[in-house]
């Protein structure tokens, strides 16, 4: 133990390109497409959980993942320009899946009789409530108020916060991945393979491919090695789970999707407004703020950037809460916080060039325009997602734990403080999730159905219950066997 000495780094030393340095523009193409296809998954996995419980139709799913990576677009060149302007793309979050849920089970909505009304009411209230819930995140952010509680964000506070973050959506990895073996574990080993023991193979213009292009090839190898399995009839006989979760025409998105369909504000109707649904989607917008600001610090540290600064932090919330408002004006069936997993790319790829997300925010808005490519994409079989979960949640984990260095970890009071958060972090969600799936309601049942969904902030660690009704659905295909 004497002859070993690592001294703590506020930086991390071994990445290719910070927050300021760019790669050459083909490099940073195809970094950018990357980013793109990574940020597929929740954008995709989201609106297919919730189109069909509205009672919309496979076109109505395909609109609101056109509308989600369009809006996903300007949000992340919106903070990017304005906002902390760190290299942090914006898309859907979990965490307000349970108030839209709420919005979903409202007895008013549920009792229209016709599908397609009950869709478009239900997208309106929902907007309505996401409207009203982006004046929380913008004044806290613009009013420097978020900035005051920044100041207790200190790397002891930090490290579990973000270790949370990344354990808190576990159930988006390995079991997303058992779902198709086939697909999900040699896409989980060929990743492993490229990101390790390849990543020093210099096979283009001198620079590792393997290692900054890892999650593009594994997901091209992977991706052609399900079609074949399709094509082959390999499912032809198995269960229909099986096939909703392995094969690459379950998803119904690209006979669905229109060619060409720009997304515009109050597409779904004017929105309409109710305080019970714009208190739950508050408490689902605290939950994307702490989030956010966790992930800040992260993409921070990737991007061998100083840490944000408090009236950093508050600016970016409150651009985070403008697009929110965005998420309400255009009907994207969620909110907004910063993509986890594509900070984790940062990372895996050792490129924390802010130019490379903008590029790829101009990626999101030039394919959901063109609905039939963007959706060809969107079409990826989820566990090949899962797979690469399992790699950048880990990552995002273990960087929150780098965080220790910069504490003494010799305290007593640092160890219980750092092992108290972890273990009550993954403990109290735990017991508000089974409560709500054994019995449909949180701990907190009362008759107001405002109070009632505050559940959701003691209830969410990033995966929130949206487990108990993915595996409904194909994953990223998102189609019930008609």
């Amino acid at each position: 133990m004497e002859g070993i000495h690592h001294p703590p780094e506020e930086q991390l030393q071994d990445l290719e390109f910070c927050i300021d340095s760019n790669p050459p523009w083909d490099e940073t193409m195809i970094l950018a497409f990357q980013n793109y296809i990574v940020m597929l998954g929740t954008s995709v996995m989201i609106p297919s959980i919730l189109v069909p419980l509205i009672g919309g139709t496979d076109g109505d799913k395909a609109r609101t993942i056109q509308t989600l990576l369009f809006v996903s677009g300007i949000k992340t060149l919106l903070q990017t320009l304005f906002g902390t302007r760190l290299p942090a793309i914006v898309g859907g979050s979990y965490a307000f899946i349970i108030p839209v849920l709420s919005i979903i089970g409202d007895s008013s909505l549920k009792k229209i009789p016709d599908p397609h009304e009950r869709f478009l009411q239900t997208m309106r209230a929902i907007q309505g409530a996401l409207i009203v819930a982006s004046s929380l995140q913008i004044i806290l952010g613009f009013s420097q108020l978020w900035g005051l509680f920044s100041r207790f964000f200190s790397p002891l506070s930090m490290a579990p916060v973000m270790c949370l973050i990344g354990l808190g959506l576990l159930e988006h990895g390995f079991p997303m991945v058992g779902n198709c073996v086939e697909i999900g574990i040699p896409m989980l080993l060929t990743v492993i393979t490229f990101c390790l023991y390849l990543k020093h193979i210099k096979a283009w213009r001198d620079f590792p491919v393997f290692e900054r292009f890892s999650i593009l090839l594994s997901i091209t190898i992977i991706w052609t090695y399900s079609h074949l399995l399709t094509l082959g009839g390999a499912y032809g006989h198995v269960p229909n789970k099986t096939k909703n979760h392995c094969r690459t025409d379950r998803a119904h998105l690209i006979s669905s999707a229109p060619w060409i369909k720009f997304p515009y504000p109050l597409q779904w109707g004017p929105p309409t407004f109710d305080p019970g649904h714009s208190f739950a989607m508050m408490a689902a917008v605290i939950v994307s703020q702490i989030e956010s600001t966790a992930a800040y610090f992260a993409a921070s540290r990737f991007a061998m950037a100083t840490p944000p600064p408090t009236y950093v932090l508050s600016r970016g919330i409150g651009w985070q809460g403008i697009g929110v408002l965005l998420d309400g004006l255009y009907g994207t069936v969620t909110g907004s916080t910063v993509s986890v997993e594509n900070v984790g790319v940062l990372g895996l790829s050792r490129v924390g060039s802010r130019r490379v997300v903008q590029v790829s925010a101009g990626f999101m808005i030039f394919f959901s325009v063109l609905g039939k490519f963007g959706a060809l994409f969107a079409s990826i079989p989820f566990p090949i997602f899962a797979a690469l979960y399992c790699v950048l949640f880990g990552l995002i984990t273990s960087l929150g734990l780098s965080f220790l260095q910069f504490t003494n970890m010799n305290s007593m009071r640092n160890l219980f403080i750092t092992g108290l958060s972890l273990f009550l972090g993954l403990s109290i969600p735990q017991y508000f999730n089974q409560s709500w799936a054994y019995s449909g309601h949180g701990p907190v049942n009362t008759k107001a159905s405002w109070f009632r969904q505050y559940n959701v902030f003691f209830g969410t660690n990033s995966s929130i219950d949206s487990r108990h009704f993915v595996g409904q659905y194909g994953g990223c295909q998102g189609v019930k066997e008609g």
